[in-house]
């Protein structure tokens, strides 16, 4: 088969291991020719590719970002992109293509496959671990312990200076990162966008443990946290030209309320883009290139219009349509059972 690969959205630790593994079945055991595509569907498009061969991508497997380049966008924001997408397909004799992304990029791959019959398989990649069908994706990981190292660092800080530290999060609509960050790194307080906060209450919360003697404080927030209607003031957010609002800053503000109204000493920290960069952790590694052999397997399963997913301990084809248009929220046993014991 002559397959085509991109990769699209945010960059994410784990892509290249992703591409690794489909190159290395692919050439090795299917003997397959595997055609990157540049910069996601913008790529596809212009006809910007690159041959992906095992020499080509030897190295690879712990660096993170991606060989291909990758980049926001879609051939529906152009009145002839699914024509110029189809047409590339045709005339490179391509079988289909693996789109290795997010909620945008698979919401794309399943419109094409649903409405232009263009074959796509899907491989879903978020550091936020939002996307519905899959117990979870690759990139989480990585970020979570980026984020609690930092936390562990700010610990030895906060408690040398007897400070709050408000560290901010990625997670625009769902707070996995900041639960598990906030659970591993021992945080007072985790907000996330799933539960409207009241930040009196926080503060609250602070207050009872600088009482009993605990000057130091850890409150970890996702970005897309937003407090309670009236509780606190929040600037409307602009939006970007895909649709998304503008985050990041949060944990500035909340920061300013807590040190107003409790006198503490209060610090904001922004991790941002941080999270996603660097090397890979072993378990991300270990589930890109698991999906990624998935991936290429489904390919030749003719399982066109679907995704590989985690599912337990198996890695399976799941149809793209349980995955897009819905967010994956934290599970709140999680963070109601296990998380909030330690709000106390």
């Amino acid at each position: 088969m002559r397959i085509g690969v991109l990769t699209g959205g945010g960059d994410c630790p784990g892509l290249n291991a992703v591409i690794r593994a489909i190159v290395r079945k692919g050439e090795r055991i299917y003997g397959d020719e595997l055609v990157g595509f540049l910069d996601a569907w913008d790529g596809v498009m212009d006809r910007r590719t690159t041959a992906l061969t095992v020499e080509s991508m030897r190295g690879t497997l712990p660096r993170g970002g991606t060989v291909l380049g990758t980049r926001r966008g879609s051939p529906f924001d152009h009145p002839d992109g699914v024509e110029r997408v189809a047409a590339t397909v045709s005339d490179l004799g391509l079988d289909g293509i693996i789109v290795i992304g997010g909620n945008g990029s698979l919401t794309v791959a399943s419109k094409l496959f649903d409405d232009h019959q263009i074959p796509v398989i899907g491989v879903p990649k978020t550091i936020d671990n939002d996307i519905e069908g899959t117990d979870i994706t690759f990139g989480f990981n990585t970020a979570v312990q980026i984020a609690t190292d930092a936390i562990d660092r700010l610990h030895t800080t906060a408690e040398s200076h007897d400070r709050v530290m408000v560290v901010e999060v990625m997670g625009r609509d769902s707070g996995w990162i900041a639960t598990e960050a906030g659970i591993a790194g021992g945080a007072a307080v985790v907000l996330i966008p799933e539960i409207p906060f009241d930040v009196g209450q926080v503060c609250e919360r602070i207050i009872r443990r600088h009482e009993r003697g605990r000057y130091a404080s850890i409150v970890v927030v996702a970005e897309g946290a937003q407090p309670i209607a009236g509780t606190m003031e929040v600037a409307e957010r602009s939006i970007d030209r895909f649709g998304h609002a503008r985050l990041g800053g949060i944990g500035s503000i909340i920061a300013e309320e807590i040190r107003e109204r409790t006198g503490f000493d209060t610090r904001p920290v922004l991790l941002g883009h941080v999270q996603r960069g660097g090397t890979p952790t072993a378990f991300d590694r270990v589930l890109s290139t698991r999906f990624g052999v998935a991936a290429i397997d489904a390919a030749h399963g003719r399982h066109w219009g679907e995704m590989v997913a985690a599912r337990g301990r198996e890695v399976i084809p799941v149809p793209l349509s349980e995955a897009v248009g819905r967010t994956r929220q934290v599970d709140m046993t999680v963070y109601r059972d296990v998380a909030e014991v330690f709000f106390a």
